[in-house]
């Protein structure tokens, strides 16, 4: 997978690789916080796991 090419996962798949919940990652959904990349074959949300990593990141000083 190119680095370009955003790497897409549900909000579950999301809290194992970053121990954030799907409730807060909706609320960041909601607040255009975290971007929306649409659903699934389920229905579930879909959003890209490097840009919630980018998010999460420590911040430097």
């Amino acid at each position: 997978m190119s680095p370009d090419q955003p790497r897409l996962v549900d909000l579950y798949a999301a809290q194992v690789a970053t121990g954030i919940r799907p409730g807060t990652l909706r609320v960041w959904l909601h607040r255009g916080k975290l971007t929306r990349h649409g659903h699934d074959h389920a229905g579930r949300v879909l959003v890209d796991l490097a840009e919630l990593e980018a998010l999460t990141a420590p911040k430097a000083a």
